[in-house]
């Protein structure tokens, strides 16, 4: 069975937009990013713009993100998978990279959360945004402390 990700978390004032591979069991079932409770992806970002993320309802978190200028999508506009591994994903289909430019005229830098969306840094380099390829927030990323990621993590606003 074919699944379907969700839609851009951006608007036409967004800087960065930070990229995942493609949403997990726990977010397809909630219709929420990064909706699995020990997905440290609202904790990091958070602490990156200085606000609370991971306390905050979703569309207050998505509304906070908007305001710093920071969107949110999936490298992956479909996939076959079965669970949320990335290591499962098959017969994926990409996001149109291209198409950045005129949905979101401002965006300047283009983040991938993990190895599995990295894949894709080239192409987002290729279409003329700065990129930067961020240890995954995932919960089975268990090979960095908090702390280790978000040295990284930090680095998300670097040339806003």
């Amino acid at each position: 069975m074919t699944l379907t990700g969700f839609a851009p978390v951006a608007d036409r004032a967004t800087h960065t937009l930070i990229l995942g591979s493609f949403p997990g069991v726990a977010s397809l079932t909630a219709t929420q990013y990064y909706a699995h409770p020990r997905n440290q992806f609202w904790r990091l970002v958070g602490a990156v713009i200085g606000e609370p993320l991971h306390e905050f309802s979703y569309e207050k978190r998505l509304q906070r993100l908007l305001a710093h200028r920071i969107g949110l999508w999936d490298v992956l506009a479909a996939c076959e998978r079965q669970g949320s591994l990335d290591s499962a994903i098959r017969n994926a289909a990409a996001n149109d990279f291209h198409a950045f430019h005129t949905r979101f005229p401002a965006l300047g830098k283009v983040c991938f959360n993990g190895k599995t969306s990295g894949r894709f840094e080239a192409q987002a380099s290729a279409a003329g945004y700065a990129t930067l390829v961020l240890p995954s927030s995932s919960a089975a990323n268990a090979m960095l402390s908090f702390d280790q990621k978000l040295r990284v993590w930090r680095d998300i606003l670097s040339t806003q």
